[in-house]
């Protein structure tokens, strides 16, 4: 009776996710916290610990992040990389997805990465390159970005759970960053070799002839060389050399960010922000410190740290860059970081909730799994990722269920950048962005929901990521 017990609330848990991920947007939360009161008031579960701490420090980050919206800062951040991009066509499918995830991690959020997306595809094409390569491997190393952010929204609910392992944010740091970089470079090593150049590529050459798509300068060139090649039985063409240079000329015309007055300041104040919340975690003697319960000083948490900084920093940003606080409310970061806090919520009640009420029947037999196949970690985190299309709900779903089952923090932090399953199935704005953006076709998806321009640099970057975070985290010092 126990055990169909135990099955049944796992229906409804399971049952709310994926009702929640149907629904979409808040519902993600909303099905959770709907998760919740079925648990309580039908099978009389005692309510789980709700993650206020995680909540208020997504709250705080993205209220910053917004401010710093309102004032350009965005703009600002996204002018740099589209310079940086800019300036390295040839290397591009190993310049973008670098330049994604660190913008990813200085501000927290991938959603800066939708800005980036025009012109990467607009660098690519003018250099007469396949999109698909670069395109597809920015979107996948932009989410690994995430768990190397000291402020987004997955690391505000890791580093909550993890309180009082050893594990703080500069152990997090020094495995999620550098593991994070080998599978930015691992896969873009791959993605350069993968895909017909354009003028190879079937579909790309129906789009020409369908007008669709009109040949850049640099293909444009190229293709008009080897059509008369062609017709003069591969003979050289005179004006060859005139075309390359035209087709460069054309190519290099930069392509601009407009950024507004001030935006620089405001970008520059909340990276200050992000920088000082660094700081005091690797440093925790810089933090107050009071007597806990046994009377020995003990720093304050880095949840209280993150949220008073970053509060601080949207303050500071308002005030000198005079941004009228409606402003902020109205910005599009805010409003998809509070989707974010209510399904962090929402699923990590539920979840609380239900492993708590079931430790015996669940945490010990999945926890000697995992014990005795540690990689199952990864594989669960990856999949889950990817079926709720929210790191921040996964985190809170199965790195408890690590915890308790013993398995050694490093080796969690380790496997916690799976979270990169997100990629998993075409459900996120990066990627459809991605794929409308690219008018070669390229960049597309299938009738396989699970096969995609995304899902090769998504699997290559969660094999490395892994690979390398757990070699790193053997010299982490805990």
């Amino acid at each position: 009776m126990e055990t169909l017990l135990v099955i049944l609330q796992a229906c409804v848990v399971l049952g709310a996710i994926m009702l929640g991920v149907r629904t979409g947007g808040l519902g993600l939360g909303l099905w959770g916290v709907v998760g919740t009161t079925i648990l309580v008031f039908v099978f009389r579960l005692e309510p789980g610990s709700p993650p206020i701490d995680a909540f208020f420090i997504i709250i705080a980050v993205i209220t910053a992040s917004s401010a710093m919206q309102a004032a350009g800062g965005i703009d600002y951040l996204v002018s740099i990389a589209s310079k940086i991009i800019q300036r390295n066509p040839r290397r591009l499918t190993y310049v973008a997805p670098i330049v994604a995830f660190v913008f990813t991690v200085l501000s927290g959020t991938s959603n800066i990465f939708f800005a980036l997306i025009p012109v990467i595809y607009e660098t690519a094409y003018r250099n007469g390159q396949r999109p698909e390569r670069a395109l597809a491997a920015s979107t996948v190393t932009s989410g690994l970005g995430i768990t190397a952010s000291p402020v987004s929204a997955a690391m505000a609910a890791y580093l909550v759970l993890m309180a009082g392992t050893g594990y703080e944010l500069p152990q997090i740091l020094l495995i999620t960053i550098p593991s994070a970089i080998v599978a930015c470079i691992a896969t873009s090593f791959v993605q350069q070799r993968l895909g017909k150049d354009l003028l190879d590529d079937p579909e790309f050459l129906k789009r020409v002839a369908d007008g669709r798509v009109e040949l850049s300068p640099a293909l444009r060139a190229r293709y008009d060389a080897k059509m008369a090649a062609t017709a003069d039985g591969g003979t050289s063409d005179a004006a060859g050399p005139r075309r390359t240079r035209t087709a460069e000329k054309a190519a290099s015309a930069p392509i601009e960010h407009p950024v507004p007055p001030g935006g620089q300041t405001a970008a520059l104040i909340f990276i200050a922000g992000t920088l000082l919340v660094v700081v005091l975690g690797l440093f925790p003697s810089l933090r107050p410190a009071f007597p806990d319960a046994e009377g020995d000083l003990v720093p304050i948490g880095m949840a209280t740290v993150i949220e008073m900084v970053m509060f601080t920093a949207a303050l500071v940003i308002i005030l000198v860059r005079r941004v009228k606080p409606s402003e902020v409310v109205e910005q599009p970061l805010l409003k998809a970081g509070y989707v974010a806090a209510v399904a962090l919520f929402g699923i990590a009640w539920m979840a609380d909730t239900f492993i708590s009420a079931n430790e015996e029947t669940i945490i010990e037999p999945l926890g000697k799994l995992i014990v005795a196949n540690p990689l199952l970690l990864a594989v669960a985190l990856f999949i889950v990722a990817g079926l709720t299309t929210s790191q921040s709900a996964t985190t809170n779903t199965l790195v408890p269920i690590a915890l308790a089952a013993g398995l050694a923090p490093g080796v969690i932090t380790a496997m916690w950048p799976s979270l990169i399953g997100v990629w998993l199935f075409p459900a996120n704005g990066s990627q459809i962005a991605s794929v409308e953006t690219d008018a070669t076709g390229s960049t597309k998806l299938t009738q396989v929901p699970i096969w995609h321009s995304f899902t090769i640099p998504m699997l290559v970057s969660w094999v490395a990521v892994v690979a390398s975070g757990l070699l790193i985290q053997l010299v982490v010092p805990s």
